[in-house]
């Protein structure tokens, strides 16, 4: 794994510090930007555009955020920080997921990285959201469908009653999980997907996505895993619903300076935040840009078969000047290749095949 020297630091009392003093200066900047006139806004800064007369989305452009994922539940209907409470959640979530202070063997075993390779970030948005879910107002995504539940809950227990044989080894997820074939094993642990590209979601390290555009085309580079989204803006149809793919079949249209992005037809097979998706899942994305360094990243989850309703988040991506490095997860790797032999030689050894 390669990463930007930048990122080489452990979360020192110093930074801490940083982040925390950083929080003035974000508040700052919003109050700044929510007073000045629209007008003025417009002068200043217009939209660049390439030679097709399409908004320029193209650059390096980052996530990084400890803004919580969905709102934590002390903070009930708070929609934002107010300055005291985002200095005491900046410190508190540096210090617990500061990963140099470990002392449990077990997570030392199952988070095997410290400090040094870690970069979840060390601010929360800009915008001092308590989440990044916007919709439903709770800050909190809604309940599964009782059919879905069940059915997750089925594959829990038929994973757990397989589990009680030899062949099984402690999957990303933290459980034990079938280890004998390679298809039993996660996504994440195939190389197939670390669940952060539909839609963009920050993760621990590698926060950083790359746009191109050409006539007809947008792709978008994700450092995490290199997993590349090629979307068609050229008007063609969705594929026959039949086909069906990892990372789904995305569609973009222009509607005046805002990229939408329809994305369907997936395989159905997910990890991470998405776990719980099925092949019905329909994500709507919206990319504008809002600033010279800031690119606005609006989403919409909607699947009925698995959620009780749509819904939603934002995130503004930042633009950065590094450049984004592979990181070289393949599948086939060794560390498939010993899984796999140590869950064969267990079930050897206990008879059973």
């Amino acid at each position: 794994m390669q990463k930007q020297v930048a990122f080489y630091s452990s979360i020192s009392a110093a930074a801490r510090a940083v982040a925390v003093a950083a929080i003035g200066v974000a508040f700052a900047a919003t109050a700044a930007a929510q007073s000045a006139a629209p007008e003025l806004a417009a002068r200043d800064w217009k939209v660049p555009r390439l030679a097709d007369g399409k908004p320029d989305l193209q650059g390096i452009w980052t996530n990084k955020t400890i803004t919580p994922f969905e709102r934590p539940a002390e903070l009930a209907d708070k929609e934002f920080f107010t300055r005291e409470e985002a200095e005491a959640y900046v410190a508190r979530t540096l210090e617990r997921t500061n990963r140099d202070n470990r002392t449990d063997d077990v997570n030392d075993v199952l988070s095997a990285y410290n400090a040094f390779w870690w970069d979840s970030g060390t601010s929360l948005l800009p915008s001092m959201r308590t989440s990044i879910v916007v919709d439903p107002p709770t800050g909190r995504i809604p309940p599964l469908t009782p059919e879905r539940s069940a059915a997750l809950a089925a594959q829990r227990a038929a994973i757990e009653e397989r589990c009680k044989r030899p062949g099984c080894a402690v999957a990303n997820s933290g459980a034990l999980a079938p280890a004998d074939e390679p298809e039993a094993l996660d996504l994440m642990t195939r190389c197939i997907s670390f669940g952060t590209v539909i839609p963009m979601l920050p993760s621990a390290y590698n926060n950083n996505y790359q746009i191109v555009q050409t006539e007809g085309m947008v792709a978008i580079n994700t450092e995490m895993v290199h997993q590349v989204r090629r979307i068609p803006t050229d008007g063609k149809p969705h594929l026959p619903s039949h086909v069906r793919q990892w990372f789904g079949d995305p569609r973009g249209r222009w509607e005046g300076d805002t990229l939408v992005v329809e994305t369907t037809n997936f395989k159905g097979e997910f990890f991470g935040r998405m776990a719980a998706a099925d092949e019905n899942l329909r994500v709507v994305e919206r990319f504008t840009r809002v600033g010279p360094d800031v690119l606005l990243y609006q989403f919409t989850v909607d699947d009925p078969t698995a959620w009780t309703a749509p819904w939603s988040g934002e995130i503004p991506l930042t633009r950065i000047d590094d450049l984004l490095y592979e990181y070289a997860c393949h599948e086939g790797n060794r560390g498939m290749e010993n899984i796999l032999r140590a869950a064969r030689q267990e079930i050897r050894a206990a008879g059973e095949r």
